[in-house]
């Protein structure tokens, strides 16, 4: 039977069945990005509006390698909304 290849900008969730200590993910998998595979993590939060997840990416390519991915936005991470703010060129 074949591998099974995760269509693009879809992935899969599951309990982390392995977490030893509260900093570890709540849950953990993959996501497909682009034609780049990343594992994904998530921590169960409380926060004023209720429950949520915080996420997390790391390219699974530069977990193997133990690579740090290159940081974007001097230093920092990038929020979403700031990755969204390009300004169109025309």
């Amino acid at each position: 039977m074949a591998d099974f290849v995760p269509k693009d900008l879809t992935g899969s969730l599951f309990k982390n069945d392995r977490k030893n200590k509260d900093t570890h993910p709540d849950y953990t998998g993959t996501v497909m990005v682009g034609g780049q595979e990343y594992w994904l993590s998530a921590w169960l939060k409380d926060g004023k509006r209720g429950k949520y997840m915080s996420l997390g990416l790391k390219l699974k390519e530069d977990a193997a390698q133990g690579r740090q991915p290159a940081p974007s936005g001097g230093g920092r991470q990038q929020s979403y909304a700031e990755a969204l703010d390009d300004e169109i060129p025309f």
